[in-house]
């Protein structure tokens, strides 16, 4: 008998006014689950980073990708976090018979896909993706924070944060801040 392989889709990093949106696509190994799958925005930091790399070790594919802020811009966030998500199917070292996403929008994939609201907490492989997605984010904006530590990305991620926004009006936007943002937008004529 084959096993039948079910790939979860998940992103993080929509909302924020800053950085990529990053997508996960995770086929776990149903003869080994992991146990502590949940929504990733339900876990510590710390669970999340156990349980991402209990994912590498135990799934059977996985693969992370994302659209640059200037995808996001030229796109909008929508089309781009789509385009993420095809990118991370697109990487998985197996072809999954079908595609479980979280949401209520599917990408335009070569396999047969679902969206499922709220997904990430109900299905363990759009859990697992979700993890992955979140645990890449945080660390590309810890990244981003080493280079532009003036806008305190390490503390809210890019989120319009009370800190970010007042951040914003002090420095204007940095290159990997969204100008289709409203709030980058209007820092961004204020700077011109």
């Amino acid at each position: 008998m084959t096993v039948r392989l079910i790939c979860g889709v998940d992103e993080a990093g929509r909302g924020p006014l800053a950085g990529p949106v990053v997508a996960a696509a995770v086929i776990l190994d149903p003869a080994r689950p992991i146990v502590g799958l949940a929504d990733s925005k339900k876990l510590s930091a710390g669970k999340r980073e156990k349980l991402a790399a209990a994912i590498h070790a135990t799934a059977l594919a996985w693969c992370v990708a994302e659209a640059t802020v200037a995808e996001i811009d030229a796109l909008n966030i929508l089309q781009a976090t789509l385009l993420a998500m095809q990118r991370a199917v697109a990487g998985l070292a197996l072809t999954p018979h079908e595609v479980l996403i979280d949401g209520n929008r599917c990408p335009a994939l070569d396999v047969p896909a679902r969206a499922i609201v709220g997904g990430d907490a109900t299905v363990a492989e759009i859990s697992a993706a979700s993890i992955l997605a979140k645990t890449v984010r945080d660390a590309d904006m810890l990244a981003l924070h080493a280079r532009y530590p003036q806008y305190g990305f390490d503390q809210h991620k890019g989120y319009g944060t009370a800190a970010h926004l007042a951040a914003l009006r002090a420095h204007g936007p940095s290159p990997v801040h969204r100008r289709s943002f409203a709030p980058v937008r209007e820092q961004l004529a204020l700077f011109a």
